[in-house]
């Protein structure tokens, strides 16, 4: 038989080496995740840790890897949501908002448009009658003013406001392309808050994700039941305003009395003291959409009520040239100069945004509050319990599939179906190696891939060993007989994988939640056992035929 080069036995040792030390950890879970939360948490405290985070971070060699494939909801418990964001709430919150504005425009030309008054109309709609109907075309050019350009790539060249006439009325209306801009933007936002009270709340690898146009999904491990969690979502973010005392980069500085050390959200490092007071608070905030300052750069526009727009204004007049901080969660995500008085309640951020950069800070200043109402159109609560019974009946489900395939291989195929077991061996470790090294979530339907890897895994042994006897039956000698059954089933092996990986990566592109934790865990066993079978179980076999170097075989 002829025998692979060395280098190639050294890759193929090395990768088998990696497979056992990467699944290692994985059968002292607790004991490996209770030594990274530990080193996590010495590691964001600037590397000083208490005596017990330091205990916990000994419980495991720092030497060994220490990646673990993180449990899913349906192994660990924990709490499922589906919910609704209600859009239409935003399109009624924007245009009660813009009806004060429309109102100051009007004011400006009363003696075309004569009185005006805000009439009836849907949520979403400003509909607005003119005592002087014959001015309406001044009205509407004067509303339109205060339309501006759609902020994204597919929404270049139009305008956030429709205006019309009908009769007397002016409606006044979102466009579409603002209205699709608009519930991208509130369903980010509703993301961003919801990522960030289960984040605070430190729970451990939470599934937060879009649905279709208005649903979130939300799966969070670990936590008590649907209600804590519910209760957990509807915290109100704590967004405020401060006057800015100075800077430092001392995280332990002494802020002095009625002021507030907090860190920089953007620059890791530096440090704001402020005072505690706030100028005004993100309640009183009633929008911030993302704009172009006066040089067409990418900026942050925002408008507080008529509270906070007087508070406001009042201190901008008194601090031209002094920096202020928005301030969310207890960090500052921006700390702008003022340039001038900012009377009306509005104002604009600026900075070095591009595009995205200004979206995403109008998003953390929206962030305050959910944009809109949720809906929990499904609500489910898996017990640590259940969780357990679910990995003991996985791991079951794994050792009987295990045993059962080593028995027929070894029934059918003698020595070489113990080798291709000692190969299947190979293949479950690195599976469990490479779930852990890319941080993926293990769920049942996870478990369930696995365990069909294994019965997939010996298909290509069986074509090769298969091919192997019919060589022999031709006369070929044992080592010309093994090369051509490995060379010749090489083609089948590789068109039969290459199938099952194409429907697997169409199941993960276009499926979600536990039918893509299915595709990961086939895809990455598909890969490895197309590894383990050709190469693994080759290696083995030319170990063996070296050592012994057999007249006749028998497969």
């Amino acid at each position: 038989m002829t025998s692979a080069p060395l280098w190639k036995r050294i890759l193929i040792g090395l990768v088998c080496l990696w497979g056992l030390l990467g699944s290692l950890p994985n059968l002292f879970y607790t004991q490996v995740e209770t030594h990274n939360d530990a080193v996590a948490a010495i590691s964001q405290a600037g590397g000083v840790g208490t005596p017990e985070q330091e205990a916990a971070a000994g419980l495991w060699p720092s030497w060994l890897p220490s990646s673990l494939m993180s449990l899913g909801l349906d192994l660990r418990g924990g709490a499922h949501l589906l919910a609704r964001v209600e859009l239409t709430d935003v399109y009624k919150a924007r245009m009660d908002s813009l009806w004060p504005e429309v109102r100051d425009a009007l004011r400006d030309i009363r003696d075309q448009v004569g009185a005006v008054r805000r009439a009836p109309s849907p949520d979403g709609v400003l509909r607005v009658t003119l005592t002087e109907p014959a001015g309406m075309s001044a009205a509407i050019a004067a509303v339109q003013a205060l339309s501006q350009p759609v902020i994204t790539l597919t929404g270049v060249g139009q305008s956030t406001l429709n205006i019309t006439a009908d009769g007397n009325d002016m409606v006044i209306t979102l466009s579409e392309a603002e209205q699709r801009a608009t519930d991208d933007r509130t369903m980010q936002q509703s993301l961003e808050i919801i990522r960030n009270r289960v984040d605070e709340a430190g729970t451990r690898e939470p599934t937060i994700q879009r649905q279709g146009e208005d649903r979130i999904l939300i799966q969070v491990p670990g936590i008590g039941s649907a209600s804590e969690l519910k209760g957990l979502i509807g915290t109100t973010a704590k967004l405020t305003f401060h006057p800015v005392v100075r800077t430092t980069t001392d995280a332990g500085a002494n802020a002095g009395a009625r002021n507030l050390l907090l860190p920089s959200r953007e620059q890791k490092g530096l440090y704001y003291i402020v005072e505690e007071t706030p100028v005004v608070s993100g309640d009183e905030l009633v929008d911030a959409q993302p704009s172009f300052d006066q040089n067409n750069r990418p900026a942050v526009s925002f408008r507080f009520d008529g509270t906070g727009a007087r508070k406001f204004g009042d201190y901008t007049a008194a601090n031209i040239g002094a920096p202020f901080a928005i301030v969310l969660d207890g960090e500052v995500i921006s700390a702008p100069v003022i340039q001038s008085h900012i009377a009306g309640g509005s104002g604009i951020i600026t900075g070095s945004f591009t595009v995205e950069d200004s979206t995403e800070l109008a998003v953390l200043l929206r962030a305050g509050a959910l944009p809109a109402k949720m809906d929990f159109l499904e609500e489910r609560t898996i017990g640590p319990e259940l969780g357990a019974d679910s990995i003991s009946a996985g791991k079951t489900a794994a050792v009987i599939g295990l045993v059962a395939v080593a028995a027929y291989m070894i029934a059918s195929y003698g020595m070489f179906g113990t080798f291709a077991v000692m190969a299947l061996a190979v293949n479950l470790l690195l599976i469990i190696a490479i779930l852990s090294a890319i941080g993926a979530t293990l769920t049942l339907p996870g478990i369930a891939g696995i365990v069909l890897t294994m019965g997939m895994a010996v298909d290509a042994n069986v074509l090769i060993f298969e091919r192997v006897r019919e060589e022999l039956r031709a006369g070929l000698s044992p080592g010309r007989s093994l090369d051509a059954g490995f060379e010749r089933a090489f083609s089948a092996i590789f068109d039969s994988q290459i199938t099952g990986l194409l429907v697997a990566v169409i199941m993960f592109f276009i499926g979600s939640g536990t039918v893509r934790g299915f595709a990961v865990t086939t895809s990455i066993g598909i890969i490895t056992s197309m590894f383990t079978a050709v190469y693994v179980t080759r290696l083995i076999i030319e170990l063996w035929f070296g050592w012994r170097r057999p007249k006749t075989i028998v497969v």
